[in-house]
């Protein structure tokens, strides 16, 4: 008997991406036979890179990585999910003051699709303290971002920023 797919589904505007994000990405996918990186469009958060570029940054960071995908989306996030057969949404948590807002995300997304479950990940150590806000806000003072995003990402920042 063929078992089903373990499919994941893993949200968030990745403006830009970081190697906070790029980590949980790799540990999912030990987790998972697939993952899906959804990459929000979400004009309210005003971003400083367009989707397609957002898009581009993640697919160049994990090129050559298997069973992994990566698409934009401004639907619902469930139904972004269902789309895409994942059956799990992984979300990280840096601290106390995310767990509070993706819980009720999570229970949001639980009511809409009962059947979509939320998986909440912490980061690996030396990435707890990182967002991508953080990493904007560091290289707009021109201050080193090489630790902090693929290499890639640091040199955009650095000619967005000029």
């Amino acid at each position: 008997m063929k078992k089903n797919p373990r499919i994941a589904i893993y949200p968030g505007t990745f403006d830009p991406v970081t190697n906070g994000h790029l980590d949980i990405m790799k540990r999912s996918l030990k987790l998972f036979d697939r993952l899906v990186v959804a990459v929000a469009l979400n004009p309210k958060k005003n971003p400083m890179f367009s989707v397609g570029e957002r898009v581009g940054f993640i697919k160049s960071a994990a090129k050559g990585w298997k069973n992994f995908e990566v698409h934009p989306f401004d639907n619902l996030l469930v139904d972004c999910a269902v789309e895409h057969q994942a059956t799990v949404i992984i979300k990280g948590l840096r601290a106390v003051s995310d767990f509070e807002f993706e819980l009720q995300m999570g229970l949001m997304n639980r009511n809409l699709k009962e059947e979509i479950e939320t998986l909440f990940m912490i980061p690996s150590l030396e990435y707890s303290f990182l967002s991508s806000s953080f990493v904007k806000e560091i290289a707009r003072h021109r201050g080193n971002v090489a630790k902090l995003a693929p290499k890639h990402v640091a040199n955009e920042l650095k000619k967005n920023l000029k």
